[in-house]
């Protein structure tokens, strides 16, 4: 009778019958939401706009690499002075160098040596030999503006004078009976002076003629300047006058 009432009470304080053990705590704690579903990453295709996008790019960034290479390589062909020039000196093809330079540096500067010559294009501007020849130091005979004139100087030369060299032109009278050339260089003809007289300043020598033998003092030498057309008269006066036209050279000038 006590064994079955004990049994009794343990079955009734037990697992309520037609539940599962879980049950009671299910129903305390409810069930977690359920996870979103995961997301897969689709394969790009070839109509995707990012695609297009980034291949346009990589094409347009090759395309550009490969010009800016091309340019850089080029090279155009332009006159370079065989020898040195000096304002005056007639070109020809005959006579100057062909060099290759890139584009960029050549451009309109330089004579290109792929275009024709002028007839009558002459150095107007004392170009070094080996430099490129520039544009802006020829120019034809008459655009100038120069004429050479041959000096017997009764002085000995100066030391290094040569052409291209840069020279002043000065007028000395003979004695107290010299007489200026013209009014521009400060006197009226005729006047008596005995002061040194400047004719021209910073012009350039286009050649030096040395007589067979050797070289020789005074007259033996010719010097040959280029004189601007409107100096042309108080050369030429002073050369015509009592007296001598001397040659000085400037140091640092011309060559």
């Amino acid at each position: 009778m006590g064994r079955a009432a004990r049994g009794e009470r343990t079955r009734t304080t037990g697992t309520p019958a037609g539940t599962t053990p879980n049950e009671g705590d299910m129903a305390d704690h409810p069930h977690p939401p359920a996870s979103p579903p995961a997301l897969r990453l689709r394969r790009p295709g070839w109509r995707d706009p990012r695609l297009l996008l980034g291949v346009v790019l990589v094409a347009a960034s090759v395309a550009l690499g490969s010009t800016l290479v091309a340019s850089a390589g080029r090279t155009v062909p332009v006159y370079a002075a065989a020898e040195a020039l000096v304002p005056g000196d007639a070109l020809a093809a005959a006579d100057l160098t062909v060099r290759q330079v890139r584009l960029d540096a050549a451009g309109a500067t330089y004579v290109r040596a792929d275009e024709p010559l002028a007839d009558d294009l002459v150095a107007t501007r004392v170009v070094g030999a080996g430099e490129l020849l520039p544009r802006s130091a020829v120019a034809t005979q008459t655009e100038l503006g120069l004429r050479p004139v041959a000096i017997e100087p009764d002085g000995a030369l100066p030391e290094g004078l040569a052409a291209g060299a840069a020279v002043d032109l000065w007028f000395v009278p003979e004695g107290d009976a010299g007489v200026a050339p013209s009014s521009s260089v400060g006197a009226t003809r005729g006047a008596p002076t005995v002061e040194p007289q400047l004719l021209a300043a910073g012009l350039t020598v286009a050649e030096v003629s040395e007589p067979r033998g050797g070289l020789a003092v005074g007259s033996a030498v010719t010097v040959h300047v280029l004189v601007p057309v409107d100096e042309l008269p108080t050369v030429l006066g002073a050369l015509a006058a009592e007296g001598s036209v001397e040659v000085v050279l400037v140091p640092g000038g011309g060559r």
